[in-house]
């Protein structure tokens, strides 16, 4: 039986769910104006995590400095980032893919695989179904999303990409020559910028051109494993399985996928405190606790690797899980692989109390007692005025120091109310 996969991508994911509730409440739709989601205007501090099509013409990038984005366009408007917002978007377009595929591969929290192998009877025409899947988002939901086809994930997932937003494309073995092998090599998915840069130093210029070198010699290039890669997905082969998470695994997780590499610490350590602000947030309106976080990143190489610890005593505050996620990144890391994804999860949930094991109990139980305070304060204004009305520590610039036994305290809340 031929395979048959759906790649579905949020177009402009961040921006495109804040100007999703902003049309709901009446305002006006920021994604026809130059806007982006990111930083602090005032400071001109942070990072561009999301931008406009109007935006995009003034040359302005996902993951460039807020105030060099400002150069650009002094008229930019700036919205903050809201990680409650984006889940829940996020889980209401999953939850439409779930009604037409039977198997859902939630590949980011923007974008996800559907195997519609065998689906058929059911949808004869899987462009007509793609249409029908992305409408309903559309109309439901108020955000629009890019649907590919192909018979695997590697085809699927490039044909989503193809022009936006708001479009259904395929890309089929036939359709290799016309729509594929044209494309420069950097569009390949698993070529970063290091590799592009040393294939077009070679004059391999086009995901055609690669294709047509022998394994031998693209593993003298790039290296035997990934030389494989690249030798199967220059020739649209890609067998990878699309796999459901098991509904058993209890937990919370979030990720954030840029479309410019992360390369210092300096840029991951305001992404890593948001993604874990948002999680323990949830967890805490759960009531209850972790007792091990992990970390995911995906190299410019698209190579997953993680790293998770298991804690002492359960925790639910966001400075606690943030410091042992800097620590794990920091040693999950090497430093000279960029970056384009950054996930943090909390597992082993737990509803315990905390059992405090450090000789100088009597400091850290008023020291706990404290952040806890504030993470509840934090929690109320959000649940109040809206998570946006409240932003964390580094996010925007304020000041995180971190103790030895990787507590994190938040120096610095800048929030307003409405």
């Amino acid at each position: 039986m031929s395979r048959l996969i759906f790649h579905i991508d949020v177009n402009s994911a961040f921006l495109s769910w804040e100007a999703a509730r902003r049309v709901a409440r009446g305002e006006d739709d920021i994604r026809l104006i130059p806007s982006a989601i990111g930083g602090d205007r005032d400071k001109r501090r942070g990072v561009i995590l999301a931008k406009s099509i109007p935006a995009k013409k003034y040359g302005i990038k996902t993951g460039e400095p807020v105030g060099m984005a400002l150069s650009k366009c002094p008229s930019l408007f700036l919205a903050k980032p809201d990680f409650r917002l984006y889940q829940k978007c996020s889980s209401a377009f999953i939850a439409v893919c779930k009604k037409y595929a039977p198997v859902v591969e939630q590949f980011s929290i923007d974008e996800c695989f559907l195997d519609m192998s065998g689906t058929r009877r059911l949808y004869p025409d899987p462009v007509a179904i793609a249409h029908k899947i992305k409408d309903e988002i559309r109309d439901t939901l108020g955000f629009t999303v890019n649907v590919g086809i192909g018979p695997n994930k590697l085809l699927a997932k490039m044909a989503s990409d193809f022009e936006k937003p708001d479009r259904v494309h395929t890309l089929f073995p036939e359709e290799l020559a016309e729509k594929f092998h044209p494309l420069p090599v950097r569009d390949l998915f698993a070529v970063g910028a290091s590799t592009a840069d040393k294939l077009q130093g070679l004059g391999i210029k086009t995901i055609g051109e690669l294709a047509h070198l022998d394994l031998p010699s693209l593993q003298a290039i790039v290296g035997n494993k990934f030389g494989i890669q690249l030798y199967n997905f220059s020739r649209g082969i890609d067998d990878s399985p699309v796999e459901s998470e098991p509904h058993e695994a209890k937990g919370y997780s979030n990720s954030v996928t840029l479309e410019k590499d992360v390369v210092s610490i300096e840029q991951a350590n305001p992404i890593l405190l948001a993604l874990c602000d948002s999680v323990s947030t949830r967890m805490r309106a759960d009531g209850v606790k972790t007792t091990c976080v992990a970390v995911t990143i995906r190299s410019d190489k698209f190579k997953n690797s993680s790293r998770q610890r298991t804690l002492d005593s359960p925790t639910d505050i966001t400075g606690d899980i943030y410091a042992i996620a800097k620590s794990i990144f920091a040693s999950l890391w090497d430093r000279r692989t960029p970056l384009r994804l950054l996930g943090v999860g909390l597992t082993g949930i737990t509803d315990g109390e905390d059992v405090q094991l450090s000789l100088f109990s009597e400091v850290d139980d008023g020291k706990k007692e404290k952040d806890r305070r504030v993470d509840r304060a934090v929690d109320e204004i959000r649940s109040r005025f809206g998570a946006d009305k409240l932003m964390r520590g580094t996010t925007y610039g304020a000041h995180i120091t971190v103790g030895k036994k990787h507590s994190a305290q938040i120096e610095e809340i800048k929030g307003k109310k409405e």
